[in-house]
């Protein structure tokens, strides 16, 4: 039997983040374990964001107490995560469960986490910062610091009022040589919208928006009026085509869920890379260990304080386990 128990961590984000869905001060993640037979055990991390994804903490809570009362039940070389979803197929939840899977095989294997998912793993993955403040003056201070730490990619969050300063402002600070994305999390309306809203930011340079607009057909439209590359976010379909990228979430499914969607998104023509909705340390360790399996090239949106990075990349931990 498998025995599976919650607990409630808290932590307080480093500066308060500023998106089209509101603002982000506080995360609040439920660790998720799971005790085997074995006498080992293994530890993953459920980290919904109902301003972001619609999904209460509550629901996640209630379907990981269903899974509990499946999981005692089950043996241990029964389908695990089949069982779960049959109970309660929430991603968030069966994210939990997923990554105190590959947390346990680590320890049970002796193997780092990356190498078990794929022995070609890299050992760093490129990230990029955040830059979620309106006003421009800060924001183009949060940039200058973040390329005098030796980031390559600076992401802002666009969608606000005065976006276009901000963004010239950034890229003022930043230099030509440092790669801005934007972030609009669709909060523009219409495709027209969009690609009003682009070609107002496009001077700047920039490498990539996620999520201009919500919707498969309204990302594809906004991609085929724009040279900017657009990526794939909130609008799950990873397999759809018609953007130039896809922004793949541990929070939707765990490690086993990026994977199937990293394989539908290439065999569309898209990049993908990996970024956290300010995860706790699980969670970001367990998207790092997934983007150096996916041998990712794109900077992934991983450097939110759980894990170092250094001069623009998070080295890949060695040690086994997601702790």
């Amino acid at each position: 039997m498998i025995a599976l128990s919650v607990r409630t961590e808290r932590f307080t984000l480093a500066s308060p983040l500023r998106a089209s869905w509101g603002e982000l001060r506080e995360r609040e993640v439920l660790i998720v374990r799971l005790d085997f037979p074995d006498g080992l055990w293994g530890e993953g991390e459920a980290a919904p964001l109902e301003p972001y994804d619609g999904v209460s903490l509550g629901s996640v809570r209630a379907a990981l107490d269903a899974y509990a009362s499946v999981l005692g039940g089950l043996e241990p070389t029964a389908d695990v995560l089949a069982a779960c979803r049959e109970v309660a197929d929430l991603p968030q939840a069966l994210a939990g469960v997923d990554l105190a899977l590959w947390d346990h095989a680590s320890r049970r294997t002796g193997t780092p986490l990356a190498r078990l998912i794929d022995p070609r793993a890299v050992g760093a993955v490129p990230v990029n910062a955040t830059v979620g403040v309106a006003d421009p003056a800060a924001a183009a201070a949060a940039a200058a610091t973040a390329a005098r730490e030796g980031f390559r990619c600076v992401k802002v969050k666009v969608g606000l009022s005065g976006d276009a300063a901000r963004l010239a402002a950034v890229r003022a600070a930043v230099g030509p040589e440092v790669g801005i994305r934007v972030d609009a999390n669709g909060a523009w309306r219409t495709t027209a919208e969009a690609l009003e809203r682009l070609r107002e930011l496009e001077p700047v340079g920039l490498e990539l928006c996620e999520e201009p607009v919500h919707g498969i057909e309204g990302l594809r439209a906004v991609q085929a009026g724009t040279k900017v590359p657009i990526a794939m976010d909130e609008t799950h379909a990873p397999g759809a085509g018609g953007v130039r990228a896809v922004c793949l979430k541990i929070t939707r499914g765990g490690i086993t869920g990026v994977l199937a969607d990293a394989r539908a998104a290439r065999a569309a023509g898209a990049d993908v890379y990996l970024a956290s909705t300010f995860d706790g340390p699980r969670g970001i360790a367990a998207a790092v260990h997934t983007a150096a399996a996916l041998r990712v090239t794109r900077s992934c949106g991983l450097a939110t304080g759980a894990l170092a990075a250094r001069a623009g990349v998070i080295e890949v931990p060695q040690a086994v386990g997601l702790a």
